[in-house]
């Protein structure tokens, strides 16, 4: 198992930022190296979608066209931590982020939510316009 925990949504204003974290917690330090990482949104009456995702040693990121350039995912392994910081948000980023997690034999990113095993609870993100 791979507890995962989000925090930092908030309400926050259109154009402003924000950063999400995802810690890990109570999973093993040398192991978190191994996980790949990702992080899905689902905005009501929608399906769950792929926002971004990282590698295991963070060397490779992959983005949704709808947050390339403003969204950059980054991780701290020291930390059991995966970030999510996020600029110049709209209205359609109102949603429950998700983090997950899955055990990568490699070091590439995955895009698919069958892709992955562990699931944090999520974090209401809600920008005002």
């Amino acid at each position: 198992q791979v507890p995962l925990v989000e925090s930092g949504g908030r309400l926050v204003q259109a154009g402003g930022s924000l950063r999400l974290s995802c810690v890990a917690s109570g999973y093993p330090f040398s192991a978190f190296g191994r996980l790949a990482m990702g992080w899905f949104r689902q905005a009501p009456g929608k399906e769950r979608e792929f926002v971004t995702a990282i590698s295991r040693s963070g060397e490779s990121t992959g983005y949704a066209d709808s947050v390339k350039g403003r969204f950059i995912i980054s991780r701290d392994n020291a930390k059991r931590t995966v970030y999510l910081q996020m600029s110049n948000l709209k209205s359609e980023d109102t949603a429950v982020y998700y983090c997950a997690a899955v055990v990568a034999g490699g070091d590439g990113y995955y895009i698919w939510r069958h892709d992955y095993d562990y699931w944090g609870q999520g974090t209401q993100v809600t920008i005002s316009s």
